[in-house]
């Protein structure tokens, strides 16, 4: 499945290749013309959901709260901040193959285990709306 992702200005250039490599529509705030104007990030939201887009951030606390409080959104997805970019692009692909909803009002969070383990280091977690 390709999916329609719009990244905020502070989302790695890396992780976007990676995730249009998997074949996904990465529209950059840069590309949009909204980078580098200090735009609120529920305006960001707004834009991402105008335009049919999931959006994807390192934004943590800001989106969970606009999650929250925003009546609709396309979808929200929050990477940890972590220079492994690969095995991060990896377990949101791997979760989204193996669950067919739409990303519609959902939340994901892609986080580090805090242990060493053998395999894949990164979990999604989900939010709830309260």
């Amino acid at each position: 499945m390709v999916l329609q992702f719009y990244s905020n200005e502070n989302f790695p250039i890396a992780m976007v290749n990676l995730l249009r490599s998997e074949g996904h529509d990465v529209l950059t705030s840069y590309e949009a013309g909204q980078a580098n104007q200090g735009i609120p990030d529920d305006v960001v939201l707004q834009y991402a959901t105008a335009t049919g887009r999931i959006l994807i951030t390192e934004n943590r606390q800001d989106f969970i709260d606009l999650h929250r409080t925003a009546p609709n959104h396309g979808g929200i997805i929050i990477f940890k901040h972590d220079r492994d970019y690969a095995g991060k692009v990896r377990a949101i692909i791997d979760l989204l193959d193996k669950d067919s909803r739409t990303l519609e009002n959902r939340l994901l969070r892609v986080m580090k285990q805090n242990i060493k383990a053998v395999g894949q280091i990164f979990f999604v977690q989900e939010y709830g709306k309260s």
